[in-house]
């Protein structure tokens, strides 16, 4: 964002609005690789898994819903970043286990 000090407040903000929305627009175009969020997916579920297999039924409950909440927030931004449908449905799921490509 190019920022001058001299500019008129009503000329920043309109500008400031016009690079969001671009942004917002690259955002949407872009295409979804899922890759890494698959690994992540997969990880918490053997991880659950083997919780329930232990017997472990507190910390199942307490992962499982850091995992949920996560998502239902995840999801929550996207609709309010304008996006709609299985897009915000995969940008929630790759936000939420995006991180398994860090393995």
């Amino acid at each position: 964002m190019y920022f001058d000090e001299n500019e008129p407040q009503a000329v920043r903000e309109e500008r400031f609005a016009a690079e969001r929305a671009a942004r917002r627009a690259s955002r949407k175009a872009a295409g979804l690789d899922s890759r890494d969020a698959h690994l992540g997916a997969a990880i918490v579920v053997v991880a659950l898994v083997l919780l329930g297999w232990f017997g472990q039924w507190v910390a199942l409950a307490i992962v499982s819903g850091v995992f949920l909440l996560w998502f239902a927030a995840a999801l929550s931004w996207t609709y309010a970043d304008g996006d709609q449908g299985r897009h915000a449905l995969q940008r929630a799921y790759n936000l939420t286990f995006g991180w398994g490509g860090g393995f």
